[in-house]
């Protein structure tokens, strides 16, 4: 028997060393090269002639410059894991003070185009790129992209043509496939790991709009920022960004920007030295059940809720209102805010897009022509302090006088909230005092009877929630849904 055993088990060594062959090029001057791994759902043998192939591509990044706290980047609109993550590496200046940043990076062409993240070179005077042959390149900047966290360095042509890879512009990976990663974590040159994709469509906060990420378990660490992550094709299917950890080293928790995303900022870069985003100009929500139950719409129904039509704007200039429901993207369903913001940013500027909207339980469809997205620097069009609610619903109300009509801006509507009981549907729906409601179940508010005749023909109609149209302190405007009180609790 342990004859048997040990022929079956050499048997079984033999097959697996007779996996399938994959090959890659790393760039079109050099022949592709082929490595033995084993069937393509199982595990490879071994990552060594992969990492051998992709290496020369990926080099280091130094970035020196002067950091003035008045100009260094906001760290409140990072999302926690981000801020913690940075914080824990220094943190932002107070005073103005000399800034070394090391990161990652890796060419893209032959001729000296080397991708990485923005944070890593972001007031950096001085760039250097440092080959894994120890060649140390001076790097000047092509573009940056702040919403994405990607930069594009370039450095001058040598006699010899750049090692380089390719990003995967046709993304096709599933939860559970490998990953590698090459970089320079801690400062200690060309370091490979390996893991598996964790998770995909990682939302990060509002910073990150326009980036679903890939969640990986390849140990990244500080350093690693801007290198490449490898499916077993050699190709590079994200650039790493961020981790998660409490430690400040790995903890099996790291993100990186999908390829096919990069590579459409990355030509852009290219072409234009910055990234051009069309731009629609509202305040897109989620259409919860409660708002649907408050709008009167069906509960299978999906799109995304317009809160707000920003003022000068293509949605205004095109017909676009408060309360529209967008349906479809040139014939596209969209149901998500982030996708919606996603898509549009996508489109090129001037052009007319179609939206298939819902309003006033009729369906449309209203052209508009995108111009380009402001500035992030801009501050955001704010509305005058307003909200509200009403007694029954945990709020107190009263009708503004002049003076505070004047101030709040209010064009001859709204209630003002002049107080929230804690606990109330209203406070759990976010309302506070300071706040104006200028709509309610679709009239306008002009006096406390507008509120109370709105609360009566929604319990006509049977809708469970009275849809509100609200204005906070923050210039913010929103639909809320509060839920219809009991006529038990009204006596």
């Amino acid at each position: 028997m342990k004859l048997t055993q040990r022929l079956i088990l050499s048997a079984a060594v033999a097959a697996l060393s007779l996996g399938a062959v994959t090959t890659f090029a790393v760039n079109a001057q050099e022949a592709p090269s082929a490595y033995s791994h084993a069937a393509p759902n199982g595990a490879p043998m071994s990552f060594a002639s992969l990492i051998e192939q992709v290496s020369p591509a990926v080099v280091s990044i130094e970035a020196e410059g002067r950091v003035d706290s008045a100009n260094a980047p906001d760290m409140s609109q990072l999302p926690p894991q981000f801020r913690e993550f940075f914080e824990r590496f220094g943190g932002m200046p107070d005073q103005p003070r000399e800034r070394r940043a090391q990161g990652s990076g890796f060419f893209i062409s032959a001729d000296g185009y080397v991708v990485t993240n923005n944070h890593v070179i972001e007031g950096a005077d001085t760039i250097r790129v440092v080959l894994t042959d120890g060649r140390s390149l001076d790097a000047t900047v092509v573009g940056t992209d702040v919403a994405t966290d990607l930069a594009l360095l370039r450095v001058a042509e040598e006699d010899e043509p750049f090692a380089y890879v390719e990003l995967e512009r046709d993304l096709n990976i599933r939860v559970g496939d490998w990953v590698v990663a090459v970089g320079n974590p801690f400062g200690l040159g060309g370091t490979a790991t390996a893991g598996i994709i964790s998770a995909t469509g990682r939302q990060m906060g509002a910073a990150q709009a326009y980036t679903d990420f890939l969640q990986i378990d390849a140990p990244i660490n500080r350093g690693n920022s801007g290198g490449p992550a490898f499916d077993l094709d050699g190709k590079v299917i994200g650039v790493n960004s961020a981790i998660i950890s409490p430690t400040g080293g790995n903890v099996g928790i790291g993100f990186a920007i999908p390829s096919d995303l990069a590579a459409t900022v990355i030509d852009q870069l290219i072409e234009n030295g910055e990234v051009r985003r069309g731009y629609l100009g509202i305040a897109p929500a989620v259409l919860t059940d409660d708002l649907k139950d408050a709008m009167g719409l069906a509960d299978d129904l999906e799109g995304v809720l317009i809160n707000q039509v920003l003022d000068d704007t293509p949605a205004q200039a095109a017909g676009l209102e408060n309360g529209d429901i967008i349906l479809e993207i040139n014939g596209e369903p969209v149901d998500d805010p982030r996708e919606l913001t996603r898509r549009v940013g996508a489109f090129a500027l001037g052009e007319r897009v179609a939206f298939r909207i819902l309003r006033d339980e009729r369906e449309r469809t209203i052209r508009v022509e995108l111009t380009e997205r402001p500035d992030a620097s801009t501050p955001a069009q704010t509305a005058p302090s307003e909200a509200g609610a009403a007694a029954q619903f945990g709020l107190a109300l009263s009708v503004p006088d002049e003076a505070e009509r004047e101030a709040l801006e209010l064009e001859g509507r709204g209630l003002l909230v002049e107080g929230v009981r804690p606990g109330s549907e209203a406070s759990e729906k976010g309302l506070r005092p300071g706040d104006v409601i200028l709509e309610a179940g679709g009239r306008d508010l002009n006096a406390l009877s507008d509120f109370e005749a709105a609360v009566e023909d929604a319990r006509e109609r049977d809708r469970r929630a009275l849809l509100v149209f609200v204005v906070s302190q923050n210039g913010q405007r929103r639909y809320a849904a509060l839920e219809m009180p009991s006529e038990e609790a009204d006596e």
